[in-house]
């Protein structure tokens, strides 16, 4: 689930559950997770996470994880829940943090399974020194940070080679990444949503 990033609305100062974002399948699979009240919220939908984890299927067990993006942290939380390695959060809003920093709290208490990112996501693709073999991508909506996010990825060498890149974008928007020198493998749209899996 991604923020379009305005302010979180908040009741006496605090921040307001509104709901939960449900794990699909795995160990942690029909778990239910909370999230926060916030405007402009956009959740990855479960048909849509559904699909993309059939996608991977072959990929996820053991996998090096980055969600990028992770706002309520639904696609690293299903990659988790599916036996990758390691999940990486990047969330630049801090109640979002907390929030996450709660939920993978509630889920595994073994943190080797994870890290956690409180910050800008741009920032951390030009500080970190890990690879990954699978990145999720799925910025909040008009921002246009799909294509800075991949430059900077594969600039820095942080997915390996056939790695895969999982990219969540507005319909309206076409992301071209056979000039990145990516393959596309799997691409679908659902709404005014595309999105697509591209092979390193």
């Amino acid at each position: 689930m991604k923020r379009d990033r305005k302010p979180i609305s908040r009741r006496n100062g605090k921040s307001k559950a509104a709901g939960a974002i449900r794990i699909i399948a795995g160990q942690f699979g029909g778990r239910k997770l909370p999230v926060l009240d916030a405007v402009g919220l956009r959740p990855t939908t479960d048909r849509t996470k559904e699909t993309v984890f059939n996608w991977l299927m072959q990929d996820i067990q053991n996998a090096a994880c980055l969600d990028l993006f992770a706002g309520s942290g639904g696609l690293g939380f299903e990659a988790l829940s599916r036996y990758a390695g390691k999940v990486t959060f990047v969330e630049k809003d801090p109640l979002a943090g907390k929030q996450l920093r709660t939920n993978l709290a509630t889920l595994t208490p073994q943190a080797e399974q994870f890290s956690l990112s409180i910050g800008d996501a741009f920032e951390f693709l030009t500080t970190t020194h890990d690879t990954y073999s699978l990145i999720f991508i799925d910025p909040p909506f008009g921002k246009n940070w799909v294509e800075p996010a991949v430059e900077t990825i594969l600039q820095r060498k942080l997915l390996v080679e056939d790695g895969l890149i999982y990219i969540e974008h507005e319909r309206s928007v076409k992301f071209d990444g056979d000039s990145y020198g990516l393959t596309l493998k799997k691409q679908k749209s659902t709404g005014q949503v595309t999105y697509s899996l591209w092979v390193n």
